[in-house]
């Protein structure tokens, strides 16, 4: 029965730290779209650290067999809290893999052959942590006084264990359910469109690696104070490889899914082959055990990627939860015909025409001594691959204007407005805003400093609701900081309340109410493109850039949008719109630009360009 019980112990432990690793890694992958490959040196630098504060001067220790650094023989809880801390720190060196330059697929092979390189240098570098065979005999905490063998000092431990894994869960919870959440999974569904709207990538990347790292570390030193060795053999990439299947079943950005998870992978698959016979074979059923992760993973991701409990659908707007991918109701076509063809066809711009978009949307206007030019180029250029697309564009954007900006395919419209917005950076030339140059100030200080963008594809927030999407694009939210999280509901609960209302408000007047808890991913094209706009808006830009807005809009619904740009620009903005459709360029567009062969052909009203011969051989006719 005593066996059954020691047992009983261990597998709490293990289930415990199993948990809070995959807690971690779920919380960078699942959340913040953070593919670390890598995540086992965090737990491992953990472990390490842990046995190195705990363990005495290495010349002393046990006959002085291994060499290790430190061995400052630390009293517990000391030896977890700096194996955190190790494991929070460790995080900082990779934050160039996970920036701006290096992302996605490619940041996920940084950190894979960085926890190659690390696991070869505590290999082969004994001073370090006695190479290859590792660190052993590491004090378990309050060992002089209580005897680690005991059955009492096994449940004892495990209790704990299982404590800091539910302080973990609440503290993971904490953030991920605050505005600051929001924008994590903003920036997992889409970094590029997050950047441009003020978010700093960078930041809340290194933020979520660090807090990953240091949870991880925490579970380290758990499972070395209990096996009481580690070694460079414990951690190869492989570990890794299963703690992000136990996230895949469980289900990626559901906390309660990666729990469930490491019971049924790491720790289900490790205890299950404990009761297969003996074979001839030994090394076969370890073998098969790697063979049937990585069938389940390959099952999972087929026929479930969401995984056995999917990450859960926000309801912002208040209503009862209903299925996942629930259909509105579909509204009445707006010329009284039977419903059913083009869903753009079906929308009601509901109230805009009412809407006071100058409070809503905190609008002031511009001082009395404003410069007449709110941005200014000169000599902007862009070069692909040895490639000019645009060459020596220098424009002036008057203020308070809806400036139109045409072109054949190709001429380099889009190519233009990512440079005004920082989303790519020019070769040549240079941005002036407000009487500052910000030619290299990033896409996310812009957006902050009031210069917004919307983009030529449909660039919504996937899984994020449509409200989740308007709410994520305020500035200025009290809980979308790491600090700000960590400060609870009571902190930002009644602004994001009051965040919410505002959006709903908007969402009201563009008529798309019912689609409110309705995931963005699921709307038709020209419902993504009143999503987009709407999100953009709510950004409360003072330069507004529209890439192609009117694409994938029903034609019923353009000439209505116009008119709001139109309302807008009346309360305040100032508008640059991409289009290709020349009639909402007549009736709402003053002055209009024209590019060719990325260059500025010719500036005017649109009634101007048609008497411009060299515009109309170049643009007008084809």
């Amino acid at each position: 029965m005593s066996a059954i019980l020691f047992y009983l112990a261990t597998i709490v432990v293990y289930g415990a730290v199993d948990a809070m690793a995959c807690l971690a890694l779920n919380v960078e992958f699942g959340f913040a779209g953070l593919s670390n490959f890598g995540f086992i040196i965090f737990q491992s630098v953990g472990a390490y650290v842990a046995a190195v504060l705990s363990m005495g001067p290495w010349q002393k220790s046990n006959g002085g067999f291994q060499q290790y650094v430190l061995g400052w023989h630390l009293p517990w809880p000391l030896p977890w809290v700096g194996a955190a801390i190790a494991g929070g720190l460790l995080a900082l060196p990779f934050v160039f893999l996970v920036g701006k330059r290096l992302r996605g697929d490619f940041a996920a092979v940084g950190l894979l052959v960085a926890a190659v390189l690390l696991n070869q240098l505590v290999n082969n570098f004994v001073p370090l942590f006695n190479g290859a065979a590792g660190v052993s005999i590491v004090p378990a905490p309050f060992q002089g006084i209580w005897n680690p063998q005991g059955l009492g000092y096994q449940f004892a431990y495990g209790g704990v264990a299982v404590v800091l894994c539910v302080a973990a869960y609440y503290l993971l919870r904490r953030v991920t359910e605050s505005p600051y959440g929001r924008s994590l999974r903003a920036m997992r569904d889409n970094d590029v469109v997050a950047d441009s709207l003020g978010k700093n990538i960078r930041l809340q990347r290194t933020s979520m690696m660090v807090l990953g790292g240091a949870i991880a570390g925490l579970s380290g030193a758990i499972l070395v104070g209990f096996i009481n060795l580690w070694a460079p053999g414990a951690w190869g990439y492989a570990e890794t490889i299963v703690l992000f299947a136990a996230i895949i079943v469980g289900g990626a950005g559901n906390h309660k899914g990666a729990i469930l998870g490491a019971i049924l992978v790491p720790l289900g698959f490790e205890e299950v082959t404990r009761f297969i016979p003996p074979l001839s074979n030994p090394s076969l059923v370890p073998a098969l055990e790697w063979v049937a992760i990585g069938l389940l993973i390959i099952l999972f991701l087929w026929f479930r990627p969401d995984g056995i409990l999917p990450e859960r659908r926000r309801i912002l707007s208040g209503a009862a939860p209903g299925p996942t991918r629930a259909q509105p109701p579909v509204p009445v076509p707006l010329d009284g015909s039977s419903p059913g063809g083009d869903p753009d066809a079906l929308i009601n711009l509901g109230n805009l025409d009412t809407m006071d978009f100058r409070e809503l949307l905190h609008l002031a206007p511009a001082p009395a001594d404003a410069p007449a030019v709110i941005m200014r180029t000169d000599g902007l250029t862009r070069a692909f691959n040895g490639v000019t697309v645009v060459e020596d564009v220098s424009i002036d954007i008057q203020r308070g204007r809806l400036t139109g900006l045409i072109g054949p395919n190709g001429a380099g419209k889009s190519t233009t407005l990512a440079m005004l917005a920082g989303t790519l950076a020019p070769t040549g030339g240079r941005i002036v805003y407000e009487g500052s140059d910000i030619t290299a100030v990033p896409s996310n200080r812009r957006a902050t400093a009031g210069i917004v963008r919307t983009f030529q594809l449909a660039s919504e927030f996937k899984k994020l609701t449509v409200l989740e999407n308007l709410v994520s694009a305020i500035p200025g939210q009290s809980g979308d900081s790491l600090t700000g999280a960590l400060r609870g509901r009571r902190h930002w609960g009644a602004e994001d309340r009051a965040n919410i209302e505002r959006a709903e408000e908007m969402l009201h007047g563009f008529g798309l109410s019912q689609y409110a808890d309705t995931y963005a991913g699921g709307l038709s094209g020209g419902q993504r493109r009143l999503v987009e706009i709407m999100r953009a808006l709510l950004a409360q830009p003072r330069l507004l850039l529209l890439d192609e807005p009117m694409a994938g809009v029903h034609p019923n619904l353009a000439h209505k949008i116009g008119d709001q740009l139109t309302r807008l620009v009346e309360a305040g903005m100032t508008i640059v719109m991409v289009e290709h459709e020349l009639s909402i360029m007549d009736a709402f567009c003053d002055p209009v630009i024209v590019l060719a062969e990325g260059r500025v052909l010719a500036e005017g009203t649109m009634a101007e360009l048609r008497a411009k011969e060299e515009v109309v051989e170049a643009y007008l006719v084809g």
